[in-house]
């Protein structure tokens, strides 16, 4: 896959403002863990080769199990998640597919009862930020290292 376009060298001005953004909710106060599930969830769902490359080695390199990660995508039938993350992952896929499923009311109840308001609107950004950069990784042809 050859990439289309170098979007940091394009667009540095709103590229950094990404990065702010990115660094916001990296330092939010969530729980790392919590973050690389997120960002590996949604990055499935997209098909972003790039980004789940880049957060499943994150996730692994701070202490994640390979356990959890081969079976993101099936964590509803997987024992290993707790039920904050689950509660997360429910609302990470809603929001995803947010064209489909207008994030059903009971996604929201559920990341509701396990997460405040202050922490809602720290994951909410964190999914719509994971979902900004596999677009730009996807459109623009962003190729998985793999090292």
């Amino acid at each position: 896959m050859q990439p289309r376009l170098d979007y940091f060298a394009a667009a540095p001005g709103v590229m950094q403002a990404m990065l702010a953004l990115e660094k916001a909710v990296a330092t939010s106060g969530l729980e790392k863990s919590l973050i690389e599930l997120v960002k590996t969830r949604a990055s499935q769902i997209n098909g972003c080769a790039f980004c789940i490359d880049m957060h499943t080695r994150d996730a692994i390199r701070d202490g994640e199990t390979t356990a959890r990660l081969f079976l993101l995508d099936a964590w509803r039938e997987a024992p290993l998640y707790s039920p904050r993350e689950q509660a997360a992952l429910a609302w990470t896929e809603a929001l995803t597919r947010v064209a489909d499923t207008h994030a059903p009311d009971e996604d929201w109840a559920s990341v509701k009862a396990h997460f405040s308001e202050e922490e809602l609107v720290k994951l909410t950004l964190l999914i719509a930020t994971i979902n900004g950069w596999n677009r730009l990784a996807i459109g623009f042809r962003s190729a998985p290292t793999g090292a």
